[in-house]
């Protein structure tokens, strides 16, 4: 990937978000059906951003929510249900940055 690329799409990721769901302290279970339940209700809204924090991972390593959740996005990107999917940058925190696709905007009949 180009270097300029990735560093535009890291610097959009540390952008304030409409939203922020704080996934800190949950576990894995939870963590996922609240990401969940975040975008079944944002399917027939306006488009926003949302900010996902998750917890660090624990000091000398250890299993985190960040790959679990990373692909539960993914799989919500692919269906149409985010238009951005990316990392927050490291001083931001641990996490994603996501926006939500909405719902599609109604033609005028006449």
């Amino acid at each position: 990937m180009d270097p300029k690329r990735l560093l535009r799409r890291l610097s959009a990721a540390g952008a304030d978000a409409d939203y922020e769901l704080d996934l800190r302290g949950l576990d894995r279970p939870h963590a996922e059906e609240s990401v969940r339940r975040l975008l079944e209700r944002n399917r027939f809204t306006e488009p926003r951003s949302v900010r996902i924090q998750l917890q660090p991972p624990p000091e000398g390593g250890g299993e985190t929510l960040f790959q679990p959740i990373g692909r539960l996005l993914l799989e919500a990107r692919r269906h149409g249900l985010l238009s951005q999917l990316t990392p927050l940058p490291p001083d931001k925190g641990v996490g994603y940055r996501v926006e939500t696709s909405g719902k599609p905007e109604r033609e005028d009949r006449e």
